[in-house]
């Protein structure tokens, strides 16, 4: 049985590379390379008596070392990153406990490309953009929101673009079910030199991170820095978005796809 008969796939995941646009310098990803030349030394370790030319091309084993967070790339966060606790007062999961069946399913995108970087939406926003759209959410839908910093991924200015999601607006979805969401911005949150103009004129603690620590609350998936969503289609289509486990871990790479109708 072919299950992407009559669908396409759309991949909505960045390439971790060594881009010094994507992340803030302490916490930009590190990639050291070594060819098929620079592995022979442990592939020799490995086989004792082994001689370079007895290998086909005299070729070893080409490999990587990385330097990350698991919020390098296209990345799911798990409650345990928003606060030790959620759902009132439970202990936080972390991505390895993240639930396998809030992560293969139908998607919805709402595009913001035209709101001001730095805007945080409201809970009306989002229902004005869903009447636009004539659909309702269902519980478990993947809402994924469509901002202005997702044609600028990799660019100098790309961690100062895009709008944010709001405590009230998060919590709204929530509240309608949603358990996982997605943004193509670096965070769901306004980018964060909007956030500290706003913390500085008002000293309000409240709006720094206000829409990951609407988990607090209700626990939920948050996916950042994905691409493509331009691509979508408003509704229609399902998300696979499985992130990797680590333990206790605050998040996992994610190899976001979108599977479309052809």
């Amino acid at each position: 049985m072919n299950l992407l008969q009559g669908r396409r796939l759309i991949d909505l995941s960045v390439t971790l590379d060594n881009n010094p646009w994507s992340d803030p310098p302490p916490l930009l990803p590190k990639i050291d390379y070594m060819d098929h030349q620079q592995g022979w030394p442990e592939m020799a370790a490995m086989f004792p008596g082994l001689e370079k030319s007895q290998m086909p091309g005299n070729e070893a084993w080409a490999s990587e070392r990385l330097s990350v967070t698991p919020h390098n790339g296209t990345h799911m966060d798990a409650p345990w990153h928003y606060s030790s606790t959620t759902n009132g007062g439970e202990p936080a999961f972390g991505i390895d406990e993240l639930p396998l069946e809030w992560c293969l399913r139908p998607g919805v995108r709402l595009d913001f490309r035209d709101a001001p970087d730095g805007e945080i939406l409201q809970p009306a926003d989002l229902e004005q953009k869903l009447a636009a759209m004539n659909y309702t959410l269902s519980p478990l839908d993947i809402v994924l929101v469509n901002t202005a910093a997702g044609a600028r991924y990799g660019k100098e200015d790309y961690l100062q673009r895009g709008c944010g999601i709001g405590r009230a607006a998060t919590l709204w979805l929530l509240e309608q079910g949603v358990r996982v969401v997605g943004t193509d911005a670096w965070s769901w949150d306004a980018p964060f030199s909007y956030t500290r103009e706003r913390f500085m004129k008002t000293q309000d603690a409240s709006l720094i991170w206000e829409g990951h620590k609407a988990g607090r609350d209700i626990a939920y998936g948050q996916m950042e820095k994905l691409t493509n969503l331009e691509l979508l289609p408003d509704s229609g289509f399902w998300v696979s978005c499985f992130p990797y486990k680590i333990r206790r871990g605050s998040a996992g790479f994610t190899r976001a796809v979108a599977i479309v109708e052809a």
